[in-house]
């Protein structure tokens, strides 16, 4: 029965401390030391974590759509399959999450579940397979609950949409859970399941596991297969992409990321050792004042601040400020490289197919006439994008200028941080806004997308509360391929500031 111990958190036998998680019932289950037991069935743990969904979904309306029968008849099976006998190594190698509930993000293909990604036109979509990484977490052993919300199209940073309606922040229901994987983050933050599937190519799974206060790690980019998602990335877009793992616990982001990554693993170190003390630190503040983004909040900059007394305090080094001038115009450099040719001359695809679905075109203007009336089956940031998308190519020079920035600029930030730097940069300029404010500050979400356009490992970490009990955290970005670097400081500063804060904790 190791493998339970994930099912109430314990999710590591090396684990030194003890792990709790909250049932519905409010009530704790406790599983530590060397010795650990089989202290639940993999039915008792799963039923726990659908009575948790119970309770809080109808708040947060984070899960849209359930398979409670059929992850119950699943882990029935896990059970079944541990009474056999006692469990060992290899049940061990070839299961590592057995029996661990999950929720996977609606944008994935999971067999059975709605696949619409929040478009209208696609409600009755029904996945008739799984997407690649789905798949593999299957074949580990993870029991899926459901699929979460997403933004639509997976393209604002609100998780809203026209099929399932808003998912509401479990820190304060009044405020926004990010987007595009924000209802992954909501029902992780929420305790309504273990691990989780996002996606990421602006900072949807960065930015929603910083406003849920949850980890999350978008990976190098080419590492994790996309396959199976909808809306996928088409020709220069493939190249920032990226799919990856969502956690309220850092240790956890390893295993999935070896999991979902399969044979692609083999381009990251994970099984290199880090020397925290060896890691040359770089810490940013803010982007040098960005006209288009808000400045950075205090209580942020502030939080960042003590990230690096810290480890100039604990591990005896020197944390180097930097100001890199590109920085200041990430919206412009992502925007631009966005919408870029590929190697092939491809064109990127228009947000506005994408909207129609391969079928009768969408006209963004009279799209918005119909929402003034309340008749559009399309959000209002949707429609916006729509109608700003061939503004961008209205400046083929400029575009082309910015797009050499950001080649320029990813240079750059590789020779700064090289085979063992990590930048300690803000995860976004506030923290959770409210509901609909985001549409005042459109390009708020450029703290994480450069890092998108400029390949780079980033995990998301949290650093506790604001004095308005809301998360804060941090980035750490590494060069390409050093992802070890990010995930083994996650770990660190999860055990020096905390982690994951249960949202009802006063």
């Amino acid at each position: 029965g190791r493998f339970l111990l994930k099912l109430l958190g314990c999710e590591g036998m090396q684990r030194p401390r003890t792990e709790v998680i909250l049932l519905t019932s409010m009530s704790v289950n406790i599983c530590e030391g060397p010795e650990r037991k089989q202290l639940v069935t993999c039915v008792e743990a799963v039923e726990a974590y659908i009575e948790r969904i119970k309770e809080v979904n109808p708040l947060t309306n984070a899960v849209v759509k359930d398979r409670f029968q059929e992850a119950l008849e699943e882990a029935r099976q896990v059970d079944e399959l541990l009474s056999e006998g006692p469990a060992d190594e290899s049940l061990e190698e070839k299961f590592p999450f057995l029996g661990v509930p999950i929720t996977v993000k609606e944008a994935f293909s999971l067999h059975g579940m709605p696949n619409t990604s929040g478009l209208v036109s696609r409600r009755n979509v029904i996945a008739t397979s799984d997407a690649t990484v789905v798949s593999r977490l299957k074949q580990a052993g993870a029991i899926p609950l459901g699929v979460t919300n997403c933004s639509e199209l997976c393209m604002w940073y609100e998780s809203s949409n026209r099929v399932y309606g808003r998912t509401n922040n479990p820190y304060d229901l009044q405020r926004i859970v990010g987007g595009s994987s924000g209802g992954e983050g909501c029902v992780l933050a929420a305790a309504c399941s273990v691990i989780g599937v996002g996606s990421d190519i602006g900072g949807s799974i960065r930015m929603p596991a910083f406003f849920n206060g949850v980890f999350g790690h978008k990976p190098t980019t080419g590492v994790v297969p996309n396959d199976g998602q909808f809306p996928n990335a088409r020709g220069v877009r493939t190249n920032f992409l990226c799919t990856g793992p969502m956690c309220r616990y850092a240790e956890d982001l390893e295993p999935m990321l070896r999991v979902m990554a399969g044979p692609g693993v083999r381009k990251l170190k994970l099984d290199e050792k880090v020397s925290l003390e060896k890691i040359k630190f770089h810490c940013m503040d803010h982007d040098g004042g960005s006209v288009f983004v808000s400045p950075v909040d205090k209580e942020i900059l502030q939080v960042q601040k003590k990230v690096v007394e810290h480890l100039e305090g604990e591990l005896g080094i020197q944390v180097q400020r930097v100001a890199i001038h590109k920085m200041k115009y990430s919206f412009q450099i992502w925007s631009a490289m966005m919408s870029s040719k590929d190697s092939d001359g491809q064109e990127a695809q228009l947000f506005t197919d994408l909207l129609g679905d391969h079928g009768k075109p969408v006209w963004p203007l009279w799209e918005l006439m119909k929402w003034l009336v309340g008749m559009s089956s399309h959000t209002f940031p949707a429609i916006a994008l729509g109608l700003t998308e061939k503004l961008v190519k209205l400046n083929p020079g400029g575009n082309a200028k910015l797009v050499s920035m950001g080649k320029s600029l990813q240079a750059e930030m590789e020779t700064l941080l090289g085979p063992d730097g990590v930048l300690l940069y803000p995860s976004h300029p506030t923290v959770a806004p409210k509901h609909h404010s985001p549409l005042c500050m459109p390009f708020n979400f450029a703290y994480t997308a450069i890092f998108n356009v400029l390949g780079l490992p980033v995990t998301q970490c949290p650093l506790g509360l604001s004095s308005e009990g809301l998360p804060l955290g941090i980035q750490l970005v590494a060069a390409a391929y050093n992802d070890h670097l990010t995930l083994t400081v996650a770990r660190y500063l999860e055990k020096a500031f905390g982690g994951w804060v249960f949202p009802g904790k006063a």
